[in-house]
């Protein structure tokens, strides 16, 4: 068959046309990979030959308050894969088995995970020690070992619920290592390798290091000693009486530090997974119950503070009292008689608080309710805290102000009820409680310093210890006597309340046993609580099971404390007042003065010359006993008040006494704040003032921050 020109034209522009349809095909091609997808691909590509090897930060050392360890981080290595060299060896099935006779894993698990189609791949993280050398003298194709750093806690489980507990990713899951993580935790670097096609490592190639940035140390309020005398009073009531659950918390009164926190049932935060989840509970701060007769401490404090009662005020009980068509009994139905409000505190009578909070009323009961920080959470630095459960006031009747008044109605957490009895310890100021006292860096420097937060004035220095008073009573002579220490003054509430049915009203078997109190009671140190879930046997109250817990723990500390003891206060049956008030005698006359002090059965003691008293001490409305020694400042500046200049010299260091005689020999005054030693003034050294004018200085004990 002849060819024309013409067929071999068209067969030409044909294979033409194709040709121009294949190069616009691969422009289309070339466009949609370089530009379309072009980012995409390189970013796959670059991922393809670059191996990242993450290093987790060292997390930092968590300390007690006097530089004991209580978690650090050790070194320990992880095992892992480059598929790619295992399969490449051939030896894969050799491997796994090996890999899992070692680690104690399933072999096809471990096949299947070195074998994947990825660069890099944990086998095991974190192994023991001598699996991680056998695995290094094995020498097995693909596998190696990454150092990583592990929380380890060399005191097992003392602290356990507020250290926590942290992650095999090095991450806080519980606890302070969890509400500080983003400071204990420091930041992770990586290790960045690029290699060939065949997984090799590219001489002179990109090898990149990113070092980890360690975490932050951290110093608790803490105290190891006293966080294992607490552990150690409330494992001993765990066996004896073998509750649902128990709580001790120890803190400071006058900052908020919380000293100790136990609770039981407990676990070891090295090997937490061999535990229930249900030991990891922090009781202390989430676990609500009704308090009972601890709770009468906040309707005594808002009626001595509204003067609806004194200490004397009159009352009858004849065992029950009726609030509408509710009868409510005091304990037994025990009759009390006649008794005053000091007798109604220590036999902790149902009718007469009562009767105390119905005088009261629904109105100033949420008033003291809502101010000693009772249905909210208190803030401490602890993940999982409870707000506690109050009766709305929009919804309270007069039975539920009578229920309340003596300690039902409500649920509150054992820190929360602490908090409150610690602010009476506090002269009536509501702390903050809190748990971390400082920050260091890797060389030991504060990098932050946690000052102690007062939160609210709730009632008057007076009323404070007025109650005080009224509590020391309860363990001197009321339900509280199994909580006395010799040697010391304590001041507490015992509480036994019945356990909320889960059907509805109360358990006929099952009571919460509890005791709060304070010490020295006259200069509160500590404020402790201890609380028994459920304690099985009998007797279940709080007076029997709960206070002797809080004697042991209290008595250890304060000895551990070096607290000096104390007589015996002296009592009403000895003839004799107990305290009186120190009269505000400032800006009166040396005549005056002396009239209203020696009025107090007060002795006096007259530094400087002049007639104008400008400081005294101990201050204004101080509860002291008879016969103590009041020493009050004259002024000697006299007519030439504000007209002379004069220097503030430096009081740091000195003691009230001696900072008053350098003010007021050169004509300055003194307003004084605290006790113990100079460690603050206003103005600064240097500063120049008229004579005349007034220099506060802040006073702490010796030896505190």
């Amino acid at each position: 068959m002849q060819i024309t020109g013409l067929t071999i034209k068209k067969r030409i522009a044909a294979l033409f046309f194709l040709f121009i349809l294949g190069l616009m095909f691969l422009m289309g091609r070339v466009f949609w990979v370089q530009i379309v997808r072009g980012a995409e691909l390189s970013d796959k590509a670059l991922k393809n030959r670059m191996r990242d090897v993450p290093i987790p930060a060292k997390r930092g050392i968590i300390y007690d308050r006097n530089g004991r360890e209580l978690a650090i981080s050790v070194s320990t290595d992880s095992v892992t894969a480059n598929p790619a060299e295992v399969r490449k060896s051939g030896r894969g099935k050799e491997t796994a088995h090996k890999l899992a006779e070692v680690l104690g894993m399933d072999e096809e698990k471990v096949y299947d995970r070195i074998t994947r189609q990825s660069s890099f791949e944990w086998v095991k993280r974190q192994v023991d020690f001598k699996d991680s050398a056998r695995l290094k003298e094995l020498e097995l194709p693909g596998i190696s070992m990454v150092e990583e750093s592990r929380r380890y806690y060399p005191k097992g489980s003392l602290a356990c619920h507020i250290l926590g507990i942290s992650g095999i990713d090095n991450t806080g899951l519980e606890g302070i290592d969890k509400q500080y993580n983003d400071l204990v935790g420091g930041i992770p670097g990586r290790i960045v390798i690029e290699r060939d096609a065949g997984n090799r490592d590219i001489p002179e190639a990109q090898h990149r290091y990113i070092p980890p940035v360690d975490g932050s140390n951290l110093v608790l309020n803490i105290d190891e000693t006293i966080q294992y005398i607490a552990e150690r009073e409330l494992a001993k009531a765990w066996e004896e009486r073998k509750p649902k659950g128990a709580m001790a918390i120890v803190m400071e009164p006058r900052t908020g530090a919380v000293l100790a926190m136990a609770n039981m049932p407990n676990f070891d935060p090295n090997q937490y997974g061999e535990y229930p989840e249900k030991n990891r509970r922090n009781l202390s701060i989430w676990y609500a119950y009704e308090p009972g007769s601890t709770m009468k401490i906040t309707t005594a404090s808002a009626a001595l503070e509204e003067g609806t009662v004194t200490p004397e005020t009159r009352f009858f009980c004849p065992g029950t009292i009726k609030v509408g068509k509710e009868g409510i009994s005091c304990s037994n139905r025990r009759a009390h008689g006649a008794q005053t409000f000091r007798e109604v505190v220590e036999r902790s009578c149902n009718v007469g608080f009562v009767s105390t909070g119905l005088e009261l009323g629904l109105e100033k009961y949420y008033q003291y309710l809502n101010a000693f920080g009772f249905g909210r959470k208190t803030g401490i630095d602890l993940p999982g805290e409870a707000a506690g459960i109050t009766v709305p006031q929009k919804r309270a009747k007069q039975i539920d102000l009578a229920t309340m008044s003596m300690g039902q109605a409500n649920a509150v957490t054992a820190l929360q009820l602490l908090n409150a009895v610690s602010a009476v310890a506090n002269d009536g100021a509501l702390m903050k409680p809190h748990i971390l006292k400082e920050v260091l860096d890797g060389e030991g420097k504060t990098i932050k310093k946690i000052e102690p937060e007062m939160v609210k004035q709730v009632i008057s220095r007076d009323t404070a210890q007025e109650l005080s008073l009224l509590l020391e009573g309860v363990v001197q002579d009321g339900t509280g006597r199994n909580a006395f220490v010799e040697g010391y003054r304590i001041a507490g509430k015992t509480g036994t309340a019945q356990k909320i049915s889960p059907t509805g009203g109360y358990l006929s078997s099952e009571y919460v046993a509890s005791f709060v109190g304070f010490a020295p009671a006259d200069n509160p140190r500590i404020a402790c609580i201890v609380v028994i879930d459920a304690p099985t046997g009998y007797p279940y109250y709080g007076g029997t099971v709960a206070a002797p817990v809080f004697r042991e723990i209290v008595k250890d500390t304060l000895r551990y404390l070096e607290v000096p003891m104390q007589g015996k206060p002296e009592t009403e049956e000895d003839g004799e007042k107990k305290e009186v008030s120190v009269p505000d005698v400032v800006n009166l006359s040396l005549s005056e003065a002396l009239d209203h002090l020696r009025k107090q059965g007060l002795e006096v003691q007259v530094e400087g010359s002049g007639n104008l008293v400008w400081s005294q001490s101990p201050r204004a409305f101080t509860r002291v006993k008879p016969g103590t020694r009041a020493i009050i400042y004259l002024s000697e500046v006299g007519e030439n008040i504000g007209q002379e200049e004069v220097t503030v010299p430096d009081l740091r260091g000195k003691s009230m006494r001696e900072t008053a005689r350098m003010l007021s020999r050169i004509g300055l005054h003194m307003e004084p704040e605290g006790y113990g030693l100079a460690a603050e003034q206003d103005p600064e050294p240097g500063s120049r003032l008229q004579s005349g004018a007034s220099v506060n200085v802040k006073f702490k004990p010796a030896g505190q921050d």
